[in-house]
């Protein structure tokens, strides 16, 4: 008995130390533990642009770090850019008083900079890769070129001054002699002014990429745009043309760029029904999105699947050094580390987001100590994870928090569910915020109703941990209904899991 106690804690262990975040993580470690959710590892190693949508906590920065490993091993060139880290978080670019050209620009300057620092260290510290040092100079020309451009002021000075001495004086300045003796000193200068700008010309940026393709000898550039977000909104579909006229044509290239869906603006309209930045589907191939592909429609063992495949491999990395303690397989790591049904309302709490089910795990592991995992432990976990994370990531936004209330009030309270249909064309920023703060959940896109076919739906969920933490308190006597969700529906979810009649919020009418 003391044997198994000490096994179990070591397993609960192990699942606590599980990384949070990506970027903290090895990047062979990342490679090691990571889990394909269907064909979607096939899809984002194909050589088109792509977009990846995800919000966070959906594996993106995963994704991409697995796909660099992934890239090293076939002999491409990854290069991983994490637009977090570029410029200043504080500095011009949030600065709406500056020119909106002047910051996308910069912003461009930055991450070319960033590229060609990684492109460096490979060249310096990676066994034959020297070739591309004499074309990371041109790169940087390109990049970095600047010019003065304004009004330039010319001021001239003119003053006499006596001199005892006479005859033909050389001087710098101009000297006229007169004829009392007084010599005139005529001083000109030339003062300019102007503002110091970033001038890129695409031909030659252009150019230097494809200089070093070449000297990658065959290889493909992977170019990996991570935090996509992070670049404030007016400034996005500037570095989204930018990067569409100087890097996407550059044969040899293949840039994948991270991003959240409701958070991102890669195009906007231009003057004579132009356009300025990437047009998802011709200038970036595709846009895949991860939320969709966390969605397991019609086969609920898939999520489980995913989601035991998941913690399995990353408690084996923490116990690489313990391989009498690792469990062999799924099965039996699901079978010694979690009671009945308390796997299955742990994929139900992640709502399809991995971060959240490794946070909720590792809370649910700190409430059973050296005891299999239970019911009642990932309850509690799923609770303290909402209030801890979910709730207080919208503490300073008033609009978000009173949509949150009155969902809460109407969805779960008064129709004693969680599921809801709000019309796509709803401009709801508070909306947004709380999908982006998971505490909203898309389970389907689309929805048509057959009498208004005109008009489509989007069907949300709230969060689980949202509604729990009313059960464990007591608020609520009947449990929530969940005949649209496909995190408890014995079905799978069906396409028409969701009545149009009854689920349909107008968000307006609430207020």
């Amino acid at each position: 008995m003391a044997m198994t106690s000490l096994r179990q804690k070591h397993l609960n262990q192990a699942l606590m130390r599980i990384p949070r975040r990506a970027e903290s993580t090895d990047r062979r470690a990342l490679a090691a533990t990571y889990v394909m959710a269907g064909s979607f590892s096939a899809m984002l190693h194909s050589t088109d642009h792509q977009i990846l949508y995800g919000r966070r906590g959906t594996g993106k920065t995963h994704a991409l770090l697995y796909l660099a490993d992934l890239i090293e091993r076939t002999g491409d060139v990854p290069v991983y850019v994490d637009l977090r880290t570029i410029g200043s978080a504080g500095g011009m670019y949030p600065d709406g008083s500056m020119d909106l050209t002047s910051r996308g620009t910069h912003l461009l300057v930055d991450t070319l900079e960033a590229v060609h620092d990684e492109l460096l260290n490979l060249a310096v510290e990676e066994n034959g890769r020297e070739a591309l040092l004499p074309t990371l100079d041109p790169l940087a020309q390109a990049a970095s070129a600047v010019q003065v451009v304004g009004e330039v002021e010319r001021e001239t000075t003119a003053g006499d001054k006596a001199e005892s001495s006479s005859g033909i004086e050389l001087s710098a300045r101009p000297v006229v002699k007169t004829s009392s003796g007084w010599t005139a000193h005529q001083e000109s200068r030339v003062r300019r002014t102007g503002v110091e700008r970033h001038h890129v010309v695409f031909g030659p940026l252009n150019r230097a990429l494809r200089g070093i393709v070449r000297a990658l000898d065959g290889a493909r550039l992977w170019l990996l745009l991570d935090e996509w977000s992070s670049v404030p909104l007016d400034l996005q579909p500037l570095l989204a043309d930018l990067l569409r006229r100087s890097v996407l044509p550059a044969a040899g290239v293949t840039v994948k760029i991270a991003a959240i869906e409701r958070r991102s603006r890669f195009s906007a309209t231009a003057p004579g029904g132009d356009y300025v930045g990437i047009e998802v589907g011709a200038d970036a191939a595709s846009a895949v999105s991860l939320d969709d592909c966390m969605v397991f429609d019609h086969a609920r063992t898939r999520s489980q699947e995913f989601f035991g495949q998941l913690l399995h491999n990353h408690t084996t990395s923490r116990l690489a050094g313990m391989a009498a303690l690792a469990p062999a397989d799924v099965p039996t790591f699901l079978e010694e580390t979690f009671r009945r049904n308390a796997f299955a309302e742990l994929v139900r709490a992640a709502e399809g987001v991995p971060r959240d089910a490794i946070n909720i795990v590792a809370l649910a592991a700190q409430h059973a100590h050296s005891e299999p995992i239970g019911l009642p432990h990932v309850r509690l976990a799923a609770r303290d994870w909402y209030l801890r994370d979910k709730q207080t990531a919208i503490v300073d936004d008033e609009p978000a928090r009173q949509t949150l209330r009155l969902l809460v009030d109407e969805v779960v309270g008064r129709r004693r569910s969680r599921t809801f249909l709000i019309d796509q064309l709803t401009e709801e920023e508070s909306v947004n915020a709380l999908y982006d703060a998971r505490l909203l959940h898309v389970l389907r896109r689309g929805l048509a109703d057959k009498r208004h076919p005109g008009t489509l739906y989007d069907g949300f969920a709230i969060d689980f941990g949202c509604y729990v933490s009313l059960l464990l308190n007591g608020e609520l006597s009947v449990p929530p209904k969940d005949k649209g969700s496909w995190l408890s529906s014995a079905r799978g979810v069906p396409p028409d899991g969701f009545n149009l009649a009854a689920e349909i919020v107008d968000l307006s009418q609430l207020r």
